[in-house]
């Protein structure tokens, strides 16, 4: 992955511009049937509109999507001057390489040198890659860097909708000049859109480098471009003489889809609705046999200085890890808990079990979940509480070997503080699981409770007599109460009981409780959960 920086003038020569260029030769080396195949489309082309086109600052790439031309390699290959002189109809003969410098082309008008391969990256620094396998060995290298082990990946990218507008513009301009030629309709209806293009030539050597094949995964490769200088252009404003209007209708993966309309202006245009094309076929619509004229284009577009600025972005989706744990200690949180900047508790559930599973993935950070929670001094204990860890950005996806070692290397802890069962790697769809069964779990309690009198036979027996017994329950107050004389009561209860106020009565606001039962006072002094029973993260 070396590369080369070289000193260069900007196009006005006055600014030193940093350029970094790709030394390893990346061009892709066609077949005779490819090389072929590519001359006989480039041959069909009107060699007229495309001088046209290339004069006005469309770079070949456009040039060739917005013709149709589907053969991939163009969008991956170096594309040489005597690709352009055989478009020109120049032939391919010495005068090519005198003509290097004429075709050699600035930054294309339309896609802002994005399938030239050309951006501004995070530094600000100029780059020139020469063809989509020299992009794709960077963003390969990129991976390779952050250390991310993957199966698969999927590509997304997002563009400025200036690109829209700009090829928008010059299929007006095309529209009005050559719609009456024979070739036309049947060319511009097969236009590429420039995010396809850009896919046709990284997909395949990104597969190829990384040998996983592309498509749904959990890892993303994000390509972001923006304007670099983002374009002013107040007569394409809304406003009541019509203009060109912007409207974001819908969200997918985080990348806006932007549907640009052209609004009568008195001139004659009527409403043109833009989209991204047809998701199955990749295409942009035409929507040109809408137009009653194309008075409204901005044609020839405005010369452009400066590339795109493009962020690459790599992650991968939550990665999920459910289990059950137990709580042995009646000074340990669920979470970490923080008063007055002094800690309570000398632990939580939460940062052991989270701090041991995020190095092992070499996540970026974690998020605890669980199917409710117990007071810092209740003990978890029998089948444990179903949890959930949702690891952010996981570079590494473990073996079950080695989450079989963790959850025993957490078992084994020094304290004895938390224990953990059937830890294990599950899908998104657990975190429905344990949210659906959380609503109806039924839990099973153990208490030790303190009386005003002596417990007596008949007590008992009017306690066990009580069979699904309906409780109204207000909000909790918190309390503390003496212990004097104790009993132990073992008890089942549905979600959303709350069993301490059970016992005591919580000033009337729990009815009935214990107390009330017994006709005495009555306090809680410990409290364990001996079950959750919900069917989530046992042992299979």
């Amino acid at each position: 992955m070396s590369s080369e920086i070289e000193e260069a003038q900007d196009s006005n020569g006055t600014d030193a511009a940093q350029i970094i260029s790709r030394t390893n030769d990346h061009s892709v080396t066609l077949g005779d049937d490819e090389i072929r195949h590519l001359n006989d489309a480039v041959c069909s082309l009107p060699s007229h509109a495309v001088k046209d086109l290339h004069s006005a600052g469309v770079c070949i790439r456009c040039i060739f999507r917005l013709f149709g031309i589907h053969d991939h390699a163009y969008f991956r290959s170096t594309l040489s001057p005597s690709v352009m002189c055989n478009i020109l109809g120049e032939g391919d003969s010495s005068s090519s390489e005198s003509k290097e410098s004429e075709l050699k082309p600035e930054v294309c008008r339309i896609c802002l040198g994005i399938l030239q391969f050309t951006y501004r990256d995070e530094k600000e620094m100029l780059v020139k890659r020469k063809n989509g396998d020299e992009l794709a060995a960077s963003i390969a290298e990129l991976l390779r860097q952050e250390g991310h082990q993957i199966d698969g990946f999927s590509l997304e990218v997002s563009i400025p909708p200036i690109i829209f507008e700009n090829e928008q513009a010059v299929r007006l301009y095309m529209k009005k000049k050559y719609g009456s030629e024979l070739w036309f309709q049947d060319r511009l209806s097969e236009c590429i859109s420039t995010k396809d293009a850009l896919k046709f030539a990284i997909v395949n050597p990104l597969e190829t480098i990384l040998d996983v094949k592309s498509g749904p995964s959990s890892v993303r490769v994000r390509l972001t471009y923006t304007e670099t200088k983002p374009s002013i252009k107040p007569s394409k404003s809304v406003d009541r003489n019509g203009g060109l209007k912007r409207r974001k209708t819908e969200t997918n993966n985080g990348l806006d889809t932007v549907h640009v309309e052209l609004v009568g202006n008195g001139t004659g245009c009527c409403n043109l609705s833009l989209g991204q094309g047809s998701p199955s076929s990749g295409r942009s619509s035409t929507g040109l046999a809408e137009l009653e004229s194309s008075e409204c284009s901005n044609f020839p577009l405005e010369r452009v200085n400066e590339p795109c600025h493009l962020v690459f972005v790599y992650y991968r989706a939550p990665m999920y890890f459910g289990g059950r744990y137990l709580k042995f200690s009646r000074n340990v949180s669920q979470t970490r808990w923080i008063i007055d900047d002094e800690r309570m508790g000398e632990a939580s559930i939460e940062e052991i079990i989270g701090g041991n599973i995020l190095p092992m993935c070499q996540g970026e950070s974690y998020k605890f979940h669980a199917a409710g929670r117990e007071d810092i001094d209740v003990r978890m204990l029998g089948s444990g509480r179903p949890f959930l860890v949702e690891v952010q950005n996981a570079r590494k996806v473990p073996s079950e070997a080695l989450i079989k070692e963790i959850e025993t290397r957490m078992n084994n802890l020094e304290g004895k503080l938390v224990g953990v069962k059937n830890l294990s790697l599950v899908t998104s769809h657990s975190w429905d699981l344990m949210r659906e069964g959380e609503a109806e779990k039924q839990k099973q309690y153990c208490a030790l409770v303190w009386i005003s009198r002596p417990l007596e036979d008949e007590d008992l027996q009017c306690i066990a007599s009580h069979k699904d017994l309906q409780i109204l329950q207000r909000n909790p107050s918190k309390g503390a109460s003496p212990p004097e004389s104790t009993r132990t009561w073992k008890d089942d209860t549905l979600a959303g009981t709350y069993i301490k106020e059970f016992v005591h009565g919580d000033l009337g606001r729990t009815h009935p409780s214990i107390g009330s039962i017994l006709r005495c006072r009555a306090e809680i002094l410990q409290l364990d959960v001996t079950d959750v029973k919900m069917d989530c993260f046992l042992a299979q």
